[in-house]
């Protein structure tokens, strides 16, 4: 209550509202063990990773969406500049096309990582502070829109819709696609895929540039400098093949930037691309190398299964 009492003020809302509001949520007593990292000594696996994703159920369904939905894709790739096979990857590993939102109330969720983030987290304090502010931006959200706050669904972390947006990704990102006058991640697939794109703009999306290139290490690689920057963007082409990471043609010609991407795969050789901004980019959605891979692979699949 100090908590809704302090919002409100930030805020100028009405108390007794913030009040009311924060005193519908309720504990969920299986969510703050799902925020703790896996033990140490998992073993990454991409390909067992990619399996989960691009897999014929998923491929299907996202034909369908992209059949459904093709002008609203083809309008967000003209203003946005993002391709349809981004978009669609995305909705796709997010929740099969609006197959899985999500059934956890969104307060419950937030209100259980803002007061009982779990402290064994190595990051705890970062961690609840950061739900902290998306519960105030949920309410501030509802307030503005008129949605009560104990009826919107999502994510055990709170998270919203087709695209699955935390809160204030949508207050910044979620734009009225299909032109009803409101924003609906839920029931408007074009106001998901406006949004998207919109929220990869704002991340700095390069219409036209690929996602990554094919690489090659050569056995004098210089794995330790390759990998320090991780997933940022840091070498220029010259200097990422001086370091023992081989181009092909269009790598070579690439005028930006280059990350080394790893991906493990369990006790066998890891994978290796080269990633662009637009890979970083992806990054930003879920910060996570095998998330993104898995995202342009599920997008290309479903574009193959449509010819395209």
């Amino acid at each position: 209550m100090r908590w809704a009492d302090e919002m409100a003020e930030r805020r100028g809302l009405d108390v007794e509202w913030t009040r009311q509001a924060v005193g519908q949520a309720v504990f969920l007593r299986q969510v703050p063990r799902l925020m703790l990292p896996p033990a140490r000594g998992t073993a990454k696996n991409w390909r067992a990773y990619r399996s989960r994703f691009v897999e014929p159920l998923r491929i299907r369904a996202g034909a369908r969406f992209w059949q459904r939905n093709r002008n609203a894709l083809a309008r967000a790739q003209a203003e946005f500049g993002v391709p349809p096979e981004i978009v669609v990857g995305i909705i796709g590993v997010e929740t099969i096309y609006g197959q899985n939102m999500g059934n956890f109330r969104v307060i419950d969720a937030l209100a259980t990582l803002s007061f009982d983030f779990p402290p064994e987290h190595p990051r705890a304090a970062e961690r609840q502070a950061y739900f902290s502010g998306e519960l105030e931006q949920f309410l501030s959200l509802c307030q503005r829109s008129g949605m009560a706050p104990a009826q919107p669904l999502g994510s055990y972390a709170g998270a919203m819709g087709l695209p699955q947006f935390m809160p204030s990704s949508w207050v910044k990102y979620a734009i009225d696609f299909d032109g009803d006058g409101q924003i609906d991640l839920w029931a408007s697939e074009p106001d998901a895929i406006g949004s998207v794109a919109n929220y990869f703009k704002g991340y700095g999306w390069q219409s036209g540039l690929p996602t990554h290139y094919p690489v090659q290490l050569s056995p004098e690689a210089d794995l330790d400098a390759l990998l320090a920057p991780d997933i940022l963007p840091t070498f220029s082409p010259e200097r990422f093949e001086a370091l023992g990471a081989e181009l092909d043609a269009a790598g070579r010609a690439h005028a930006g930037p280059l990350a080394l991407i790893e991906l493990q795969n369990g006790g066998d050789e890891p994978s290796y691309v080269a990633g662009t901004q637009n890979f970083y980019v992806i990054t930003r959605y879920n910060w996570s190398s095998y998330y993104a891979m898995a995202v342009i692979e599920l997008g290309q699949a479903v574009a193959q299964a449509l010819g395209r």
